[in-house]
């Protein structure tokens, strides 16, 4: 247990917090922009399905970084 305390430290779960609601705030701002910009119906839904896409990925490897095995190394 104490292994990942030593692991896991206030400072690396702070700044993974900013940078979750940075992604989090970019990925709102794009789906804000497809919304504002209205495209015609099919590529609004694909445009759309393809940032919920990514935004779930993006979240999947932020989770997995916690847990010790990221999905995407920077």
């Amino acid at each position: 247990m104490n292994e990942v305390l030593a692991v896991i430290s206030g400072e690396a779960v702070i700044n993974n917090l900013v940078w979750l609601i940075i992604v989090g705030l970019i990925f709102w701002l794009l789906y804000w922009l497809i919304g504002y910009l209205a495209p015609p119906e099919p590529f609004n839904k694909v445009l759309r399905a393809i940032l919920v896409v990514a935004a779930v990925i993006v979240l999947i490897g932020f989770l997995m970084s916690l847990a010790g095995h990221p999905l995407i190394r920077w």
